[in-house]
């Protein structure tokens, strides 16, 4: 994968933690407090200078009740676009495991869907210590190549390439590639209040 410039995928970032924060009317004490992140990293995420990892942005998310992929969402008022070419779709890699997330889910849609691809390297681990959500998320991860191994809780998962595990954020979860090959899988999220919606 090419990756996208840092500095728009950070101001991106950045403007998203902000306007999630002051939507929710949080202090940047508040906010510290509530996700276990420092004040002074929050301010340096939010001011776009920071490279922080997957763990730390989980952990945000967690704290302003969304999930992973609302933080890397286009800004409020972008222009809505029905399509999102593969070229387009914003990379970010994490610094502390090297994984790669791509953004496949066309721009300022509007939709409760998103869908996100990851490339996972060999060996590689991710422990989020992940809190419930209001409305509740629910998430599947689909595995494309290879193989990972998703530990929920006290219940581990290993799954190979085709298989599809369904959960609800809440819980601790560790994802792990135990093989020497990299992984690749698609993650899709929707609220439960937008999934009643659509039926």
């Amino acid at each position: 994968m090419k990756e996208e410039a840092q500095p728009s995928l950070h101001d991106r970032i950045a403007a998203q933690v902000r306007q999630l924060r002051a939507a929710r009317g949080l202090s940047l004490d508040a906010l510290a407090s509530h996700c276990g992140v420092s004040r002074s990293m929050i301010s340096l995420i939010e001011r776009g200078e920071s490279s922080p990892t997957a763990v730390v942005l989980e952990r945000l998310a967690s704290g302003l009740g969304v999930p992973l992929a609302a933080l890397f969402d286009a800004a409020p008022g972008a222009a809505a676009e029905p399509v999102a070419r593969r070229a387009e779709q914003p990379l970010w890699r994490d610094p502390a495991s090297g994984y790669v997330r791509r953004n496949v889910s066309p721009a300022g849609a509007g939709s409760p869907i998103r869908i996100v691809e990851v490339e996972f390297p060999a060996g590689a681990q991710v422990a989020y210590d992940t809190g419930a959500r209001s409305p509740r998320v629910h998430q599947q991860i689909w595995v494309l190549e290879g193989r990972m191994q998703i530990r929920l809780g006290e219940t581990v998962h290993d799954l190979a390439t085709g298989d599809c595990l369904a959960h609800a954020l809440g819980r601790p979860i560790l994802y792990s590639n135990p093989t020497r090959r990299p992984a690749r899988y698609a993650v899709v999220l929707v609220s439960e209040g937008a999934a009643s919606a659509g039926r």
